[in-house]
């Protein structure tokens, strides 16, 4: 029987796997809450990792380094009870809640040109500063969910993502149009960035199986660009990244919420080797994305989250086993999960009783 770590290795590589995986991303929260419904506590109160609980087959361990320009900046502007706002290492203040999981709201934003840019900040990425990564803990990490047979993996966001956080969206909106100069030389230098960096996190604590790249290229209406400004400022990134990475032996799997259908032959082209979550209520469908780029792209996730909220078991049922046995139908390589996360409005029993029909139809 394939471990853990072989099932994902196989599906991502494009080679048989025994069986459909399992891997999904539980809010924090969400887990808290449902310590109150029966989910186990560790002996320190904190609710026990999900990943061993439900037994997904892939494990996050790190990556995760500090990739803004000032290193180390959290610089409070404001807060309440609920929230705080705090100014990032890009100039950016970010609202974030306190006690929930979300989005941080978009307060303002300081690199508002390439003036701005190139006096301020870039120069803080033109060198490896070390400080930025948590080699310890990521070694650590990765140690302990190797043990388990998982397959482990760094994550991390990338220039689109980075650039949102830093500019802020009107601003690169603009300048996409306005200045595609300094956006060529913002994606430049943190594809350097991104490279040194992760260089000298495998170096110190060790190489992973494999990688996620978080960019949110879209919302429920489609892209944020389109698909000829992507191609021209940022998919030339994306590929020389996953080339990075392939050079290592390591797979990549590229994290977008949104409606990336039209961006799904740059995804392919770039050389992905596996997309996620594929959201349906954005309106995704990944049995298409199968027949169209199943001999391409292994899929991670497809599961309506709105199915899992639904609390209807008949439903859940149906959902799930016409997601895994459509996709087996048209030989897609395949890892269950939902459609972007697990909301605090889905009840413990219910995702349980998801990933037992998952098994029910997991087997190749």
């Amino acid at each position: 029987m394939q471990s853990s770590a072989e099932v994902i290795d196989s599906l991502l590589r494009g080679r048989k796997a025994e069986r459909a995986g399992l891997f999904d991303s539980i809010w924090w929260d969400t887990l808290e809450a449902w310590t109150a419904q029966g989910y186990p506590r560790k002996p320190d109160g904190k609710p026990v990792d999900p990943g061993e609980h439900f037994g997904f087959d892939m494990a996050s361990v790190g990556g995760w380094f500090d990739a803004l320009p000032r290193r180390g900046v959290s610089e409070l502007v404001d807060e309440t009870a609920e929230w705080s706002v705090r100014r990032n290492g890009a100039g950016a203040a970010l609202k974030y809640w306190k006690s929930r999981s979300g989005t941080p709201e978009h307060v303002d934003f300081r690199m508002t040109s390439r003036e701005v840019w190139e006096r301020d900040y870039r120069p803080h990425l033109l060198e490896l500063d070390p400080e930025r990564l948590k080699i310890d803990d990521t070694r650590a990490a990765l140690a302990s969910r190797r043990g388990q047979q998982r397959w482990c993996f760094y994550g991390h966001l990338f220039v689109w993502e980075n650039a949102r956080q830093s500019m802020g969206d009107v601003c690169l909106y603009e300048s996409v149009l306005l200045d595609p100069g300094w956006i060529h030389d913002y994606n430049r230098v943190y594809t350097d960035f991104f490279k040194a960096h992760y260089r000298a996190l495998f170096e110190g604590a060790g190489r992973p199986d494999g990688i996620w790249m978080y960019e949110d290229l879209g919302y429920k209406g489609g892209l944020f660009c389109s698909p000829q400004v992507f191609a021209e400022l940022f998919f030339p990134y994306y590929r020389e990244m996953v080339e990075f990475f392939h050079s290592l032996e390591l797979p990549v799997v590229l994290h977008s919420c949104g409606n990336v259908t039209e961006a799904l032959p740059l995804i392919v082209e770039a050389g992905f080797d596996a997309l996620n979550p594929m959201e349906r209520k954005a309106g995704c469908q990944p049995l298409e994305i199968a027949e169209r780029y199943g001999d391409r792209l292994a899929l991670v996730g497809g599961l309506d989250a709105r199915v899992l909220e639904s609390g209807d078991r008949r439903l859940i049922r149906r959902e799930v086993t016409e997601l895994v046995e459509g996709l087996k139908a048209r030989g897609a390589r395949y890892v269950f999960g939902s459609d972007h996360s697990v909301s605090t409005n889905v009840k413990y029993e219910d995702f349980q009783y998801a990933v037992g029909v998952y098994r029910e139809h997991m087997h190749c």
